[in-house]
Formats: C-alpha cells, structure tokens, sequence
C-alpha cells in the first residue's frame, strides 16, 4: 500500500473511530457543583437573612468591601408562605432588567452561591421582617449606594430600612468605601453582629 492511500485510509477511518469513541465510551464529565434549596431549606425560617457568595466578577468586589467575614457578597430575607420558600432581595443586574428589589424563589437565589449562610436575629419575632421586606418589591435598586434616600435601595440596604421599622434598636455597621466616598453597610453586618445567630454555613468551594 502506497504512503498516498495510508493517508486517505486514515483520514477515513478516523472520525468513524471519533464517532465510535463517543457513542460507545461516553466519558463522563465531572458535573458543577451547586446549592440547591433542598441542601438548606430545612435550616430555613420565616424572617431569616440568606447571605450568599456568587460567582460573579462583581461578587469578588462585594465580598472584600467587608472589613472582617468575607464569606458573602449578597444577602436576602426568606418568606415562608404555605411552606413555599422565597427570597426577598435587592438585585443590581440592569443588563438583565432586574435592577430592583424582587421575590424569587429559593432556587433561583442559589443559583449563582458558591457559599450560603443562614441568619436568625435574636429575640424578635422574625415574621415582621419578611412581611415588612414585602412592601419594598417594586423599588428600583439604589445605584448611589445612599443610606440616606429610601426610594431607591441596595443590598444590604434592604435589610437596613426593615429594621428600621421592626427593629430600629439594632443598628448594623457601617464601612467607608473609597470608590464611592462613602459609608455603606457591609455583609459582614450581619454575619459578625451579637443580633444575629449563624444557623448554616454550607459552602461549595
């Protein structure tokens, strides 16, 4: 057999040992780990702070802006209604229309956690904070990151202009930010506050 027709051969036979390969073999690939609602909702209850880390670049920015516990970069308020599990949050992805303070569901929010932690404030009858969170869906996200102006509201903000209203003896902490001179409230607000017990920390990282 000629150099020629070896080379045609095998170009030939090839993509059908490819084909084969694939078919027969099927190799397996190592599937993404992810948070689901079923790894955490039985830790759940009405009125409890959801802290989440994403896996987006803005999460990385997020997280480090807290001084001290730079576990999260995003934090939400569970409802429990008819044992249906939402989250109430104020989310800043414009590209997506969703800048503005929405209720998903528990999956929904998980969808992008690399790493949850559940929230219990201590002594206070929890219920009023997600029923309260309710009257803020709707209202668009707060850009200015101003702590002063309710109409529009941030991350954690949410959870400050709730507290204000069911609970405004707690005050969460504060950190002067650089990029945009001035004090805003961090996530470790909440996971390193003497109001809040950690219940869960569950991470996939």
């Amino acid at each position: 057999m000629t150099l020629k027709k070896s080379r045609v051969l095998i170009a030939g036979v090839l993509p059908i040992l490819l084909v084969l390969f694939f078919v027969l073999v099927k190799p397996q690939l190592t599937p993404e780990l992810k948070i689901s609602a079923n790894d955490i909702s039985i830790y759940l209850e009405d009125g409890d702070i959801i802290c989440r880390l994403g896996d987006r670049l803005w999460s990385r920015y997020f997280k480090d802006i807290s001084p001290v516990d730079k576990r999260f970069s995003h934090l939400g308020i569970i409802r429990i209604n008819e044992g249906k599990i939402s989250v109430i949050h104020a989310e800043g992805r414009a590209s997506e229309g969703k800048d503005f303070v929405n209720e998903v569901d528990l999956d929904e929010f998980l969808e992008i956690a690399k790493a949850v932690g559940i929230y219990r404030l201590n002594g206070y009858e929890r219920e009023l904070i997600s029923s309260t969170a309710m009257n803020y869906i709707g209202f668009p996200f707060d850009w200015n990151f101003c702590l002063e102006d309710d109409s529009k509201i941030y991350c954690t903000e949410l959870l400050y202009v709730v507290l204000k209203e069911t609970a405004p003896e707690i005050e969460l902490s504060t950190v002067f930010q650089k990029f945009l001179n001035k004090e805003i409230i961090p996530l470790d607000a909440v996971s390193k506050s003497g109001d809040f017990s950690e219940i869960l920390f569950f991470s996939i990282n």
